[in-house]
């Protein structure tokens, strides 16, 4: 028996490549809000139905996603869910009736928005070469100052009214 959600489906955060390019490694990114498929997969299937046709299937990594229903009505159709342990959990493909397919990063909800709209925006070039797996997901943070200040005495600095540090050598990686 499929599983339909009882409120509206939520618009999807979603970012797809314009072209429609058959040459990409990805067709866009998905940023839901939850892990709960119920909820989140409608508004997703929807805007792919609009801008690449019908959904009749969303293939889906196992881990990520707190249900695995197999079956999930949207807009009047049962779509079949397949959750597999070989897809990678950054990894959406939905199968059109076109036999067309849309491969998308899933970024996971926690992500904060500015690695989120990065990691989309990323996926939907055309140019991408990155595979989902390997994108991105948390901007690179500056080191602390603390720890600035600790690498730059190691470095040959020294405090006002203490001897200077003899030069040390370090190797280049």
């Amino acid at each position: 028996m499929p599983l339909a959600s009882l409120s509206p489906p939520l618009p999807p955060r979603l970012r797809l490549e314009p072209t429609c390019s058959t040459h990409t490694l990805l067709d866009g990114g998905w940023w839901p809000r939850s892990t709960d498929p119920v909820t989140e997969l409608p508004g997703l299937v929807l805007a792919i139905d609009t801008l690449r046709g019908p959904v009749t299937r969303l293939i889906l990594s196992a881990d990520g996603w707190n249900t695995h229903p197999q079956r999930l009505g949207v807009a009047g159709r049962v779509l079949r869910l397949g959750y597999f342990t070989s897809q990678v959990p950054s990894l959406l493909t939905a199968i059109c009736a076109n036999r067309s397919r849309v491969d998308l990063l899933v970024v996971p909800p926690h992500t904060t928005a500015a690695a989120a709209g990065a990691a989309m925006i990323l996926a939907a070039t055309a140019s991408n070469l990155i595979h989902a797996q390997h994108i991105p997901l948390t901007p690179s943070a500056p080191p602390p100052v603390a720890a600035a200040e600790d690498a730059w005495e190691d470095e040959g600095g020294h405090l006002a009214g203490s001897s200077p540090a003899p030069p040390r050598r370090q190797a280049i990686r």
